[in-house]
């Protein structure tokens, strides 16, 4: 028997799954997720993956749940004798917890690794991590993908006169600048300075901005505090106009309320996770073709160099 691509979509991402089945002109493999009366779930895969390379795509966004269906699919599929196992995570939860940034805390990026090749993957597929370094975190293959081959053409499509690239914050000027050198643009950085989490104290603009076009680059937006406030500085001090490009919109608490309320002309997001339509300001792009591309590469066991704008 030869082996074939297997699709299936967990339940946070099944949208996206659906997206990446019809590049594949392929359907999903079904699944059904039973739970019991006290929370518990036993997902069911409805079809033989014997001997089969399975892709399961699911985000790991909060609750916690939709980490604990991907591994018990990995589980489900590892004891029917899939051949290789592959997590697709778009976006990969727990990774802003990468190190002991003060006593006694877990390293919650590292230990989410530990669960994956416990459950039985066999490589992972994700995107745009907190922090490129957690994929050292693995023993097994990780294929990190980057969302400038989603953002820059798009940009490139806005054709706006003299852009500036910019840093909401000093752990974000890595991507920026690889975003200013892309485009040959200029970059500047917004440096912020926190009393406690999810809370800034102050935000000072490193660099001229005066009649700028200006994009904040990120790989998370939150509770989308440092953004707005970054996008105000950046108006005070004399830009034209502020956009943000942010990979991951996880968007919670007041996120929607301060986005609209903001100074931002837009802000432009990946379908890593799914949003809400309670801001006109947001534009969704999809990483649907990225991932089937990867997925189909990794599958014939070609490069995905190219995947990646250079």
């Amino acid at each position: 028997m030869s082996s074939q691509i297997k699709l299936f979509g967990g339940s946070a991402s099944n949208y996206l799954a659906e997206e990446i089945a019809r590049y594949h002109d392929m359907p999903l493999i079904k699944t059904t997720l039973h739970r019991f009366s006290d929370g518990e779930m036993q997902p069911v895969i409805q079809e033989s993956v014997r001997g089969q390379y399975v892709f399961f795509i699911q985000s790991t966004y909060a609750p916690a749940d939709n980490t604990m269906e991907l591994l018990l699919l990995i589980d489900a599929a590892r004891r029917a004798s899939a051949k290789y196992i592959t997590a697709v995570i778009p976006y990969f939860g727990y990774a802003r917890q990468d190190r002991k940034d003060q006593p006694r805390v877990p390293i919650s990026a590292k230990l989410m690794a530990n669960l994956l090749t416990t459950a039985g993957a066999n490589r992972v597929c994700t995107m745009d991590l907190h922090a490129p370094q957690i994929q050292g975190f693995f023993d097994i293959p990780v294929d990190h993908l980057d969302s400038t081959a989603i953002f820059i053409p798009y940009i490139k499509e806005l054709n706006l006169e003299a852009l500036t690239f910019a840093a909401p914050d000093v752990g974000s000027s890595k991507r920026t600048r690889d975003y200013a050198k892309s485009l040959k643009a200029d970059m500047i950085i917004c440096d912020k300075y926190r009393e406690k989490a999810n809370e800034i104290a102050g935000m000072n603009v490193i660099g001229d901005v005066t009649d700028k076009n200006v994009i904040l680059i990120d790989d998370i937006i939150d509770t989308a505090g440092t953004l707005c406030a970054a996008a105000q500085a950046i108006m005070d001090k004399g830009a034209k106009s502020v956009r943000a490009v942010c990979t991951h919109p996880v968007l919670s608490g007041k996120a929607y309320e301060r986005i609209e309320a903001s100074c931002l002309t837009e802000l432009v997001v990946c379908n890593t996770i799914p949003t809400k339509p309670l801001s006109k300001k947001i534009k969704v792009l999809s990483v649907s073709q990225l991932f089937a591309t990867a997925i189909k590469r990794a599958f014939e066991y070609r490069s995905i160099s190219s995947l990646f704008v250079r």
